[in-house]
């Protein structure tokens, strides 16, 4: 093996490394009830907490994209594990001073601009180091993201609750030096291919030749502005708004289905049984990008955006009719798997329709709809379940409702889109 090859691959087994620890802030729904309890802060109040960090993530990330050519991956991947590392300190002194517009500064905002650079970095590193496997490699990389909540419901924060008693605000403040450390090691990694790399024994068809040479000819504005980038922005948005929905409230949401089976649950069963969903889940999460962004090598990236999000559509329908606990994980693993696939297939789309020189760029103005998806999702959530708060019987079936008409709405619109080259007519 080249040395070349071999950097590539170590490169991006440490911006996967990167991505499972951005990937712990999809765990949020592990904190959610506990810091409910103890400040008595509702369920929207709480959950802004989570919506701000990804509103931050989308917006930061549109700007890490731009300024990634001027500042090089490594320094911005750093930084953006330092910042989110640091977002958990100030949340932990937030909550010593029981302060939730200084939790929404920690945590969402400087937290989730850490994220936004962060993320955005690695996937358009390994992009141009992997052209022969775009959609396999960037799928491994978002794949740790995914993963990141398993690691911090079933690692992490377990193991600091227990060295903390179970004091929430010891627990960030050691996550924070995990993350910190951790991150930055990885961050310091990341570094572009020289100039003019080609893979070992990789040919570039001339296809992609011509996109190469016909993307400098394409402006950032009129691609901005193009029918195809809206379509493409909105079909994100809408599967990331309806499968983010049970990322921030998964774990309340099985335990109210196991007590209205078993009244006479411990509250250390829920906890156990909320911990288990977000683990599972988040494997569901992280192998959907692996696994769609693969598939959509093979049978082209629209029409996987079409199989899922119609997929989907059939399983939130079927969870409105569904009172089993166990059964709800099993669907709710399901749409984890496609929402995954959702960032999995997106960047090589980005990159086969506006080219390796604007797809950093793109990409990141792509993630905006991940800002939006990360605040309709979990506040529409939140609010059905603040409303029906005298009827909890009816939360689950309105949720599923609201989730199955933003599905519904991708669908159609993945219909009118192409894997076509935006050059091309």
């Amino acid at each position: 093996m080249s040395q070349s090859k071999s950097n590539r691959w170590f490169i991006a087994i440490m911006a996967t490394l990167l991505q499972v620890i951005l990937g712990t802030v999809y765990a949020w729904s592990f904190f959610q009830k506990p810091i409910m309890l103890v400040y008595g802060w509702s369920n929207v109040e709480t959950m802004w907490i989570f919506s701000i960090s990804i509103l931050f993530l989308g917006l930061s990330a549109a700007v890490g994209g731009r300024i990634l050519p001027k500042f090089g991956p490594k320094k911005l991947a750093t930084i953006g594990a330092l910042l989110y590392g640091l977002g958990y300190l100030v949340s932990a002194y937030a909550m010593q001073i029981q302060s939730l517009t200084l939790f929404y500064i920690g945590f969402g905002a400087i937290g989730g601009i850490g994220l936004g650079l962060g993320y955005v970095t690695p996937v358009a590193t390994v992009s141009k180091w992997f052209p022969d496997k775009k959609g396999l490699v960037t799928g491994m990389v978002v794949m740790g993201f995914g993963l990141g909540a398993l690691v911090m419901s079933k690692l992490i924060a377990p193991l600091f609750l227990e060295i903390a008693n179970d004091n929430i605000i010891e627990v960030f403040i050691y996550i924070s030096i995990c993350l910190i450390i951790l991150g930055t090691m990885a961050g310091l990694c990341m570094k572009n291919p020289p100039e003019g790399f080609i893979p070992d024994d990789y040919q570039p068809e001339s296809y992609e030749s011509h996109q190469q040479e016909s993307g400098h000819d394409l402006s950032l504005k009129s691609s901005l502005l193009s029918k195809k980038f809206l379509g493409m922005w909105l079909i994100f948005f809408l599967n990331i708004s309806a499968g983010i929905m049970f990322i921030s409230l998964q774990s309340p949401m099985i335990q109210d289905l196991l007590l209205l089976k078993d009244a006479s649950i411990s509250a250390e069963e829920l906890s156990i049984a909320g911990a288990s969903l977000i683990a599972i889940s988040s494997l569901f999460n992280g192998v959907g990008r692996f696994f769609w962004g693969g598939i959509s090598d093979k049978i082209g990236r629209i029409q996987v955006f079409r199989l899922f999000l119609a997929s989907q559509i059939i399983v939130f329908i079927l969870m409105i009719y569904t009172e089993n606990p166990w059964i709800f994980g099993a669907l709710v693993c399901y749409v984890l798997l496609c929402y995954g696939g959702g960032f999995g297939a997106m960047p090589s789309y980005v990159l086969d329709v506006f080219h390796a020189k604007l797809m950093p760029v793109v990409y990141g103005v792509i993630l905006t709809a991940w800002s939006i998806g990360g605040i309709v999702g979990p506040q529409v959530a939140a609010f059905i379940r603040d409303y029906y708060a005298n009827t909890p019987e009816l939360i689950g079936s309105r949720t599923y409702i609201a989730g199955t008409i933003l599905l519904g709405l991708g669908f159609i619109i993945s219909l009118m889109l192409s894997n076509k080259s935006i050059t091309e007519n």
